[in-house]
């Protein structure tokens, strides 16, 4: 996987982890589906950019 792409799934990750994390303290509901939305984006793209990296042959990083 290329750095950049990983360091955007991460980044991806973690602003839905806030986005939902903020929601659920705020009451927000719709942020909250959001944040979890992006979160689950973010893993997809991740495993998705793993499965290309072992596909051609290349070590795949948990």
């Amino acid at each position: 996987m290329g750095i950049g792409k990983k360091a955007k799934n991460v980044s991806r990750t973690l602003t839905g982890k806030t986005k939902e994390t903020t929601g659920k303290a705020t009451g927000n509901k719709s942020l909250e589906a959001k944040g979890k939305a992006e979160k689950i984006k973010g893993k997809a793209a991740q495993a998705a950019e793993r499965g290309k990296d072992t596909l051609r042959g290349r070590r795949a990083n948990p």
